[in-house]
């Protein structure tokens, strides 16, 4: 019954007093200095690519990390995983989903929460060309779905090599993260998200003109509208339930072999406790479920400390 009641987490530096500045503070203002990426651009099967960023150490232990939505590799909470396994004796791979490098991909879709093909591609691509040992996963918000769904998803196929995986701020249940965005309260992540992902979808409807109809953009007035709308038939849904359904890692992660860790704070403003799920964990031998009271979205900053309790917690866990 691994459910991790008492979490090591010592909470924020007292000024940061609630979520919202335990989220927003680390995100706008935390800067990971001596991180000097190689950047790769991986073609995909499908004749796609995404850009990838790595951290050599002629390791024979491989950490792939993923970033949230919206994000990319060189967000605070990515390059702090990759200096602090670096500086351990890790390679690094840091990854940018589709489009999210800097530059359009070209295929009629985006990334998703589900999508779990590219990072699969990734990982086989790294076990061809370097012959890793160890490979674990750390992902954060969307990516630590990606990185769930995926260990859950190939179950018994995985790789022997895959030896575990850390997810914080995850979305496993997406269904109530999207109801939840609506909330009046967090209006400022809604509106944020739905700004950069609309330039996006604007910029593929160009790019494939008649596939989309962007005259539905003035009918959204909740999350699941854009999804069903939008994410759904860019991705391949079939609408916002079914984009849910299939994306929800929940949905999945039954199946795990191996080591997961799932870190959600109980005060994120973003997720509810269905994304922590207590009950799977108590009759699970494989999944860690683990609960601080404070932390935020993707925060847990730790008073004079350069790395985040969660990019130390993801070491501890997965070596």
């Amino acid at each position: 019954m691994p459910i991790i009641n008492q979490s090591t987490y010592p909470g924020p530096p007292r000024y940061l007093f609630n979520c919202h500045l335990q989220t927003i503070v680390p995100s706008v203002f935390r800067k990971i200095e001596g991180v000097a990426y190689e950047r790769e651009r991986f073609l995909l099967s499908d004749g796609d690519f995404v850009d990838i960023d790595w951290l050599d150490t002629r390791s024979k232990k491989l950490v792939v990390l993923t970033h949230g939505l919206e994000g990319d590799s060189g967000r605070h909470y990515i390059k702090g995983t990759a200096k602090l396994f670096s500086q351990n004796g890790w390679d690094v791979l840091a990854w940018n989903c589709r489009s999210c490098s800097g530059e359009m991909n070209k295929a009629f879709r985006l990334y998703n929460h589900g999508e779990i093909g590219d990072i699969s591609e990734l990982i086989n691509y790294a076990l061809r060309t370097k012959h890793y040992e160890k490979i674990v996963l750390v992902g954060y918000s969307m990516g630590g779905n990606i990185s769930l769904k995926y260990v859950g998803a190939r179950g018994k196929e995985l790789p022997d090599v895959v030896r575990g995986a850390a997810a914080f701020s995850a979305p496993t249940n997406l269904k109530t993260s999207a109801e939840l965005l609506d909330l009046p309260k967090n209006r400022f992540y809604r509106d944020r998200f739905m700004k950069k992902l609309t330039k996006k979808i604007t910029a593929k409807s160009e790019l494939y003109p008649g596939k989309l109809d962007m005259s539905r953009l003035k009918n959204v007035k909740v999350w699941k509208d854009f999804d069903d709308f939008f994410s759904a038939p860019v991705n391949g849904y079939r609408d916002a339930d079914d984009f849910y359904e299939q994306a929800s890692a929940v949905n999945f992660i039954k199946e795990v072999r191996i080591p997961i860790l799932i870190c959600n704070a109980q005060n994120d403003p973003i997720l509810n406790a269905d994304c922590a799920p207590k009950a799977l964990a108590e009759k699970h031998p494989f999944i860690f479920v683990e609960t601080p009271k404070t932390g935020g979205h993707v925060g847990f900053l730790v008073k004079n400390d350069k790395f985040t309790w969660s990019e130390r917690r993801a070491l501890d866990f997965l070596s």
